[in-house]
């Protein structure tokens, strides 16, 4: 059994090709195995960006290849990067990016509603997520009724109902205070342990010292993809 979720091969980005060329990921090549925690961390235009627009994608490389569950996605249309989105990827990002004059459930079916998911399961599924966030008692609340570290936990719900294989975090505490940032941590860990693959991205060293595997990026090549021997499986 073949358990590597990502596999990204000589991956390139080249903006404004010729004299002036910028290049954001210089051959990148990397693996991330099914269930994995990984942190991809990089200071600011470091390329970090970049490949999580690649990984998710939302982007497509200049090239190379990229494999989601076996698939070559690198070379995909507009039509087929958005089905693969909606399927496969679950996205959290440092905005909350919630609807707001929808509850927590509204805004965690969504996504659902363009799966083409029934009315029941879909309101199930929601249902389920919420609790796994702690949030059972704020499902009829709005975004406004809630705290950042809640609406953050309404976005990690509403990446998770579907289920996707891969959970894509862009600087996921980045608009919160540090109880909240630990919080959401904490259930970023849960889904780990729960089989999730996970990936952090972030330029923070203490949150990159949550995850299993710290991946650094800088001008566009990795620099370093090392395992965090501090990683508490037990506490994850």
């Amino acid at each position: 059994m073949n358990d590597t979720l990502i596999k990204v091969e000589d991956l390139c980005k080249i903006y404004n090709p010729g004299e002036n060329e910028v290049r954001a990921l210089d051959h990148v090549s990397l693996e991330i195995k099914k269930g994995e925690l990984v942190a991809i961390i990089g200071q600011s235009g470091s390329g970090k960006s970049t490949f999580m627009n690649m990984l998710g994608c939302l982007d497509v490389p200049t090239s190379g290849k990229y494999y989601l569950n076996g698939t070559d996605v690198s070379e995909m249309t507009d039509n087929e990067l958005s089905e693969v989105r909606n399927h496969e990827i679950g996205f959290i990002f440092q905005g909350f990016n919630l609807i707001a004059n929808l509850n927590a459930i509204e805004n965690v079916e969504l996504p659902l509603i363009y799966r083409g998911i029934d009315r029941k399961t879909r309101h199930e599924l929601a249902i389920e997520s919420l609790k796994m966030v702690g949030l059972e008692k704020r499902m009829d609340h709005k975004p406004s009724e809630m705290s950042g570290g809640q609406q953050q936990r309404v976005a990690i719900a509403r990446a998770i109902a579907a289920q996707p294989p891969v959970i894509l975090a862009d600087e996921p505490t980045g608009n919160l205070d540090s109880a909240s940032s630990k919080e959401i941590l904490a259930i970023l860990k849960k889904m780990h342990k729960t089989g999730r693959t996970v990936i952090l991205i972030t330029h923070d060293n203490g949150i990159a010292a949550q995850a299993r595997r710290v991946v650094r990026i800088m001008d566009g090549k990795i620099e370093s993809d090392t395992i965090n021997p501090d990683f508490d499986q037990e506490e994850a």
